[in-house]
């Protein structure tokens, strides 16, 4: 299964930039982006391991819970 690279905008809006086969390469290019002057301000770089584009985008457009911690800890 490859690994997408995505650009996350608000609203979910997603826009696909690659897919690497493995996560080190995956990796480097998210960074890249990440750092690049050219980066759009408003979005976020993710990377999401899927079976393909359909299962990636699915999983980038869930929201999810906060994860459970002690009270007072926010």
């Amino acid at each position: 299964m490859p690994y997408f690279i995505y650009r996350v905008f608000p609203l979910r809006r997603l826009e696909k930039v690659t897919d690497k086969r493995s996560f080190g390469e995956a990796s480097v290019e998210a960074k890249a982006l990440r750092a690049s002057p050219d980066r759009h301000g408003d979005c976020t770089i993710k990377v999401i391991f899927a079976a393909d584009e359909r299962e990636a985008e699915n999983l980038l457009s869930q929201v999810r819970e906060k994860a459970p911690g002690l009270a007072g800890d926010e």
